[in-house]
Order: C-alpha cells, then sequence, then structure tokens
C-alpha cells in the first residue's frame, strides 16, 4: 500500500473543471425536493413529522424533505447498532480498513455529485465544497491506514518466561453528532473513525445538512457494509439526540459543534444510567474564537491576504475561522487602509455560480449574526459591511468588519461564526500574546511576524491546538495539521493526526506464562 498523501483539491479557474461541477449541479437540481427516510438495521423508516432542507441562497427551493425522529426510533437505532456490534467487533481490522478505501474510490467517481448537493444544501462555493470532499477522502485513507497500525503487532517489552501481547479493540455503540459546516468532511471522518475500529454507529446528521449524511450511509450501504453498523437517524435535539447521549448502551459520543451543545452532550454523559456499565468517552470539537496576530515588523500584504482569507472563506462559518486580528500600532493605520480594500473586493453571489462569497446557512444563522452586527455597531466602528444584502432572499450577509474593539469587548469574546470580523489595536508584541489568550477558546491561531524571537515565543505562549506562523488559521490537512483545540475548544481530539482512532479504542494486555 502506497503511503498516505493527501487528495489534490481542483482547480476551479480551469474551465474543464467548472464546466463539469455546473453540469452536475444541474442534474443535482433536478433532483430537488425528493423524500429520503432514515435507515434503521437497514431498513428505510419514515416518520409523520420531517426535516425539510432548504437552499441557503435561495430557501424557496426544497433540496430534500428528510424524516424526524423522536425516541421511539432512536431506541431502535440504539436496538440496532448494540446487536450488529456483536459481530462486526470481530470482523478483521484490514476487512473493517477496506471499507474504507473502498468507500474513498466511490467518493472520487461521484465528487462533482458530492459537490453539488453541498453547494445546494450549506451554501459552499465550488472550492470550498471540493476541499470538504477532498478532506473526506483523506480521513477515510488515513483512518485506514491508521487501522492497520493498531491492528498489527505493538510493541512492548520481553520478559523471559511470558508470552505477552497487547491490543486494542473496539468500545461499542458510538452516536456521532457531526456539524453542518463541513457537513461530508467531518461527518464521514468522525463516522468512519469509528467503525474502522469495530464500533456501530447511530449518526445523526445536522438538521441544516443532512443530505450529506445520507450521501455517506446511501456509499457505505452500496459496498455492503452490514446492516446495523451504520444507522442514519435525522431526529429531533432535544427529544432524540438527548435520549442518544444518555441511553445506557451508548459507549461513546462524538460530537463536533457549538460550545453549549457540546458543555451539554458532556454533562448528559456524565450522568450513569439504570443499567449502564461503563463510564462513557465524550470526543468533542466545539467553538474557537480564533486570532491572527499582526506585528509590527511582516509582510502586511500577506498579512492582509490570510486575514481575510480566513475570515470571509465559507462566510466566516468554520470554528478556524479569524474572528479577530490583532494589529500592531505601529502598522494599525497601514493595515485597516488595505484590509478595507481587500474586503470590499469580495465578490458576493450565488454558490452555484461560484462566487467567492455566498450566504450564511440558515435564517436562524443569519438572525444571530445580525444581532452580533449591531451590538459591533456599539463598541467599535463599522469599516465595511453591517448589512443583509439588498434584492435577495437568500440568508446573505455582507463581509463586515469593525475596528477600534477593545479585547473584552462582545464581539471579540463571544464565537460569531459568520462574516463578521473584529479589529484589534495592540500596544506591542507582548500586548498582542496577552490578547490572544484572552478568551475562553483555544482552538486555532496565526502571527504573521518577520523576528524570529517572536515567532518562538508564539510557539510556546500562544494557547491554542493549532498554531500557524505567517500564514491563516484555517485550511488544516488531515496528516498535515492535526486538528482539535483547548479549553472550551473541546477535547483536544486531534482529528486527521496518529493519535485519534485511539478515541475510539482500548487495548487490551493478554499475558500467558511459557
Amino acid at each position: 500500500m502506497k503511503e498516505f498523501s493527501n487528495e489534490p483539491i481542483l482547480n476551479y479557474g480551469l474551465k474543464a473543471n467548472a464546466k463539469k461541477q455546473q453540469e452536475a449541479l444541474q442534474v443535482v437540481r433536478k433532483k430537488f425536493g425528493k423524500e429520503y427516510p432514515n435507515i434503521i438495521n437497514g431498513k428505510k423508516i419514515t416518520t409523520d413529522k420531517k426535516t425539510v432542507s432548504v437552499n441557503p441562497a435561495n430557501p424557496t427551493e426544497t433540496v430534500g424533505v428528510f424524516q424526524k425522529s423522536g425516541v421511539e426510533h432512536a431506541e431502535q437505532a440504539i436496538q440496532a447498532a448494540a446487536k450488529a456490534f456483536e459481530t462486526w467487533k470481530t470482523v478483521p481490522m484490514k476487512t473493517r480498513a477496506k471499507f474504507l478505501f473502498d468507500a474513498a474510490k466511490e467518493i472520487r467517481k461521484r465528487r462533482h455529485e458530492i459537490n453539488a448537493w453541498m453547494i445546494s444544501e450549506v451554501g459552499k462555493n465550488f472550492g470550498e465544497a471540493d476541499g470538504d470532499v477532498a478532506e473526506a477522502i483523506d480521513f477515510l485513507e488515513f483512518y485506514g491506514r491508521e487501522a492497520l497500525r493498531y491492528g498489527d503487532k505493538q510493541p512492548i517489552t520481553p520478559i523471559e518466561g511470558e508470552k505477552n501481547e497487547l491490543m486494542y479493540i473496539p468500545l461499542g455503540v458510538g452516536v456521532v453528532i457531526p456539524p453542518w459546516n463541513f457537513p461530508f468532511a467531518i461527518l464521514v471522518g468522525m463516522t468512519a473513525a469509528s467503525i474502522v475500529c469495530g464500533n456501530t454507529v447511530v449518526l445523526k446528521p445536522s438538521s441544516d445538512s443532512p443530505m450529506m449524511g445520507w450521501l455517506f450511509v446511501d456509499i457505505m450501504n452500496k459496498l455492503g457494509l452490514p446492516k446495523g453498523v451504520l444507522n442514519y437517524l435525522v431526529s429531533s435535539g432535544a427529544e432524540a439526540g438527548d435520549y442518544l447521549v444518555q441511553h445506557p448502551k451508548t459507549r461513546f459520543i462524538s460530537f463536533t459543534g457549538s460550545m453549549e451543545v457540546g458543555l451539554r452532550v458532556n454533562e448528559l454523559a456524565a450522568k450513569t444510567s439504570p443499567g449502564q456499565i461503563w463510564i462513557k468517552r465524550v470526543v468533542a470539537e466545539m467553538g474557537g474564537k480564533d486570532s491572527i496576530i499582526v506585528d509590527a515588523e511582516c509582510d502586511i500584504d500577506e498579512a492582509v491576504t490570510g486575514t481575510v482569507a480566513a475570515a470571509f472563506g465559507f462566510q466566516g462559518q468554520k470554528c478556524s475561522a479569524c474572528s479577530r486580528v490583532i494589529v500592531d500600532q505601529k502598522i494599525y493605520k497601514t493595515f485597516v487602509e488595505k484590509l478595507k480594500v481587500a474586503v470590499d473586493a469580495l465578490q458576493q453571489g450565488d454558490p452555484k455560480d461560484n462566487f467567492g462569497v455566498g450566504p450564511v446557512v440558515s435564517e436562524r444563522a443569519m438572525n444571530g449574526i445580525m444581532k452580533y452586527i449591531e451590538i459591533g455597531k456599539t463598541e467599535g466602528k463599522l469599516l465595511t459591511g453591517g448589512n443583509r444584502v439588498e434584492g435577495n432572499n437568500g440568508y446573505y450577509i455582507q463581509p463586515t468588519v469593525f475596528t477600534d474593539i477593545k479585547p473584552d469587548a462582545v464581539i471579540s469574546q463571544q464565537e460569531i461564526f459568520g462574516p463578521v470580523l473584529a479589529v484589534i489595536k495592540s500596544k506591542n508584541f507582548d500586548d498582542a500574546m496577552k490578547i490572544a489568550n484572552n478568551t475562553i477558546y483555544g482552538l486555532t491561531g496565526a502571527v504573521y511576524a518577520k523576528d524570529a524571537k517572536k515567532l518562538e515565543r508564539a510557539r510556546n505562549e500562544f494557547f491554542v491546538g493549532n498554531l500557524y506562523l505567517n500564514r491563516k488559521c484555517t485550511g488544516a490537512l488531515v496528516g498535515v495539521h492535526p486538528f482539535g483545540g483547548f479549553n472550551m475548544s473541546g477535547t483536544d481530539s486531534k482529528a486527521g493526526g496518529r493519535d485519534y482512532l485511539l478515541l475510539f479504542l482500548q487495548a487490551k494486555m493478554v499475558s500467558k506464562k511459557i
């Protein structure tokens, strides 16, 4: 087997690639409005209540109609997963890994189709969607190889008179709760890691992106994944979500989403339910309030380019997005002037036409972001943006920048998860480091500086899980940048790294006297 390498992202500046994507969009759009069942133990299940997925660029368009399950079907899904676990856990690691490798091949074949659904369901442009799908392929390829490594003979210290063996075995039934912002990559990564280790899964996709979960489940079913190993349950979070987390047969919960929901998952999982015989494991990747430090001595143009890309890529809807840029007072005026020019040059429009900036994911998200923008208008100076886009019924918000924001301001401390950037003036590098570390989060960060000593200080003192020097703070690659953060950013799970599968395994030691 070849060594792992990252899947190349397609260049949509090439007419041939753009044409293929446009053709796939036309095919997908003809399928809008279809209904899709839940899949429990290989059976199609429908419910009276429905979840309607709409196109955020045009909410009058229904992407698909999905189910909305409650406790009854949540119980069925858990029981199906528990039953399937008894046989799936005995399947050799190589066989389980092959499912991941085969899925990667199938996703490559259906790449433009999957991109098209994502463009339509969450509002990513061509490049952002393709990067998401490429990352899903990376997770499958990387975790498949990692599973083979963990399934191989493990090195331990020999001792005379004994034969000793350390092996890794699965945990049991897992509840996987992925986000909508990387609706295919993170969903695939969390689910594939669970399954390849021998666990079975109840997959509860985000209600804002259920189509992406359906596509992956459909691929795995067509590859012959045994019934009950992967159960697809679009459901009410308040009802079925809590039930799944609290169920005594749930062994672990893998969650990516907001801090508030993540803390609730952690709290519910920590309470022992009647009949529960283990301590549940929680893998949580939560929010961020990510900063880029711009030192007085740096390439200002590069810093501006990196800041704009990190702040407004996919409309700022990334937990790694730059939401605060901390600029030395010596270059503050110049940086702000250049920043305004760069942000005003961004082109906004329908993702199906591949505009750089599209809509935010939902009306709920739009309303929440607009509330923060109104707060920002009282806390600093509005440099650009600040409004909904007129003449469009989609969930469009202008890329928005506020300057002269205090380090402890609301928009400097709370996660907004939208196209809003706070510019903060620092006295010097010491002050910038202090500001960068003043939030409850610790996910990503970046520093633009020429001074090697300052970069080394950041390396040692900037308290984030993923730190980038002289580059933007978004765009982590599987295997290259294992991803996960500190404090209220989660459990530092380091997705896409060599430690990640350990979160879905437990070690068993066997010692035999000889």
